[in-house]
């Protein structure tokens, strides 16, 4: 393309589209149907030189251009409590659902890491004694201990409060850094299952397992399936860097990194019902079969709203991103 006779066919169209946007009165019937035309003109001309001719300042001003024409066109429009129903009741949900084949496989692929060096670490003693001095592991197993304490030695409410900040960062990173091919999440992962994998390990070689499992199956069913969520997630928009598939790749990073971000909002409400009950029911004095059923009954609901209204509002055709109407025009790049 030859950017300078693009410029000189098209610029008095450019011209026009700015001083009906400029215009103070309203426009006639004939004057807003000229600027729906040249607002969709200027889309396509913006997309030709962003794909054939870049040039930052002819596309900076276009791109202004076209964004306040597409405000005219389109309107303003606040976010309402309709919004707020239809992300909890379908965007959400639908998000988490079709990305079940990478976080479910995340799920079982960890946990099984997990129990391994479990059993790793319980069954060598070697291990053990790299990982801390006798008197040490003796303090963190025994009745009373520090695995024990844990969870009682802050005020629920702030206990619960700190829980759920460091698990939603932790969310929102594996989010986030899975546009760089995924490698970070899989830190993430490793770091999670490690410390899962130590507890595990020196509370069963203590012959406590049982005790370690009442005190991390009521909040960490939820709390590792919100993890596992975003873990996958993130993997699932690293390897979009890598195969877009039919999409260009700033299509895919773009339809797939909006609906990681709902998904982080999602997850901070999901694991703030699990720091709640780390911080109010894993510390109580209930039963162990109660609090370890409060947390069965929390990981089922959260299956449940996803595979029943996820899976529903997926087969409908909803994807997590946000409406059509509040996307960026997706306009031809070929000349």
């Amino acid at each position: 393309m030859d950017l300078d006779v693009f410029v000189s066919a098209h610029r008095a169209e450019w011209d026009r589209l700015d001083a009906l946007l400029s215009r103070r009165r309203s426009l006639s019937g004939a004057e807003a149907d000229e600027l729906v035309t040249l607002y969709q003109r200027t889309a396509t001309h913006l997309s030709l030189i962003q794909s054939s001719a870049p040039d930052p300042q002819l596309t900076g001003r276009l791109s202004r251009l076209v964004a306040r024409a597409r405000g005219a066109v389109t309107g303003t429009r606040r976010a309402s409590w309709r919004d707020v129903t239809r992300f909890l009741t379908q965007g959400f949900p639908a998000a988490v659902y079709r990305a079940r084949h990478w976080w479910v496989p995340t799920a079982l692929l960890s946990t099984a890491a997990a129990a391994l060096l479990g059993w790793w670490i319980g069954t060598h003693p070697e291990v053990q004694a790299a990982i801390a001095a006798p008197g040490e592991l003796r303090s963190l197993t025994r009745p009373g201990g520090e695995y024990e304490t844990y969870y009682s030695s802050h005020p629920a409410a702030a206990f619960a409060a700190q829980v759920w900040t460091n698990n939603a960062e932790a969310a929102a990173m594996c989010l986030v850094l899975g546009v760089f091919l995924g490698l970070p999440v899989l830190w993430i992962l490793f770091e999670n299952m490690l410390n899962l994998g130590v507890g595990i390990g020196l509370m069963s070689s203590a012959g406590r397992l049982d005790t370690f499992l009442g005190l991390v199956l009521p909040h960490g069913l939820l709390e590792l399936t919100a993890v596992f969520v975003a873990a996958g997630t993130g993997l699932k928009l690293g390897w979009t860097v890598i195969d877009p598939g039919p999409r260009s790749r700033r299509t895919a990073l773009a339809e797939e990194g909006r609906a990681a971000l709902g998904m982080a909002i999602g997850l901070a409400l999901v694991l703030f019902v699990s720091g709640a009950i780390e911080g109010f029911v894993t510390p109580s004095g209930l039963p162990t079969w109660a609090r370890i059923s409060i947390g069965i009954v929390a990981e089922l609901a959260f299956l449940t709203y996803v595979y029943v209204l996820g899976g529903r509002a997926a087969r409908s055709g909803e994807t997590g991103d946000v409406s059509a109407a509040e996307r960026s025009a997706t306009l031809p790049t070929a000349a």
